[in-house]
């Protein structure tokens, strides 16, 4: 018996019309067909049928849940407020650096205000970078 391979599962119109071709199987069959299954350490096909029924859901348009923030997980969104932590640092938390595009290494002037700091990112070179980059 020849082993199964994993293929690409199917995505937009492609599903669709993958799934009206397969009217008549079953919805496992269906998901399987599509490309939404993962093969167990025997080898055997795992159906995902969660995927297959959110791809579906999103290829027609439908979303239940809000917009992500990229990295595919749920968790806490960003809600522009920090607390000083009990030994005094501030903690900028990943939400807000990968809200901006920023990477390890990147380098910030710190200004002083009566009632507030402000970051100004700095170049490659140590120069402060303009305001609409």
């Amino acid at each position: 018996m020849a082993k199964a391979t994993q293929v690409e599962p199917l995505i937009g119109q492609e599903l669709l019309q993958k799934v009206k071709d397969l009217d008549e199987l079953s919805k496992e069959d269906k998901a399987k067909a599509c490309g939404y299954y993962t093969l167990t350490k025997a080898g055997k096909p795992r159906v995902n049928m969660m995927k297959f029924l959110n791809a579906l859901l999103e290829a027609e348009g439908i979303q239940f849940d809000s917009v992500q923030n990229g990295n595919g997980r749920g968790g806490r969104s960003a809600s522009f407020r920090i607390t000083v932590q009990s030994n005094g640092n501030l903690l900028i938390g990943s939400a807000y650096t990968k809200q901006m595009g920023l990477k390890a290494g990147d380098e910030f002037e710190i200004t002083l205000g009566r009632k507030h700091i402000r970051l100004k990112q700095l170049g490659e070179n140590g120069a402060l970078m303009d305001d609409d980059e």
